[in-house]
């Protein structure tokens, strides 16, 4: 069970990190590197608090997954990483207020389902 934890941990910390990056680049702006505009917006980026924040989360997903992979097969805790598409789309619909299709939702379900018969196997 504390395995399963470390997971879901990492896993969450992971979609947080996809989360926080995207509000951060609705707040920067949609980047080009034509004309050389990406270095332009660069400052920008490198000044985007919410960039910073969701690199935290990415560094600290990494550092709990490797200590997840020092205690489980690659093979059982990596099926877990796909809750990662059920964590962000429901933090995308609450925090970015993003739509979610009833096709969506079934493949969501589908990714659950194979976590389930993964965990149980």
């Amino acid at each position: 069970m504390k395995n399963i934890l470390l997971i879901l941990a990492s896993v969450s910390l992971n979609a947080g990190a996809q989360v926080l990056m995207r509000k951060g680049m609705l707040k920067a702006g949609e980047i080009s590197f034509g004309n050389g505009l990406f270095f332009k917006t660069l400052p920008l980026l490198l000044s985007n608090g919410l960039l910073w924040f969701s690199f935290l989360c990415y560094g600290l997903s990494i550092i709990i997954w490797m200590i997840v992979l020092s205690r489980v097969e690659v093979s059982f805790a990596y099926a877990f990483s796909s809750l990662g598409y059920v964590f962000v789309t429901v933090m995308g619909v609450f925090f970015l207020k993003e739509n979610i299709s009833i096709l969506r939702i079934a493949g969501i379900s589908v990714v659950c389902i194979g976590i389930i018969l993964t965990a149980k196997g």
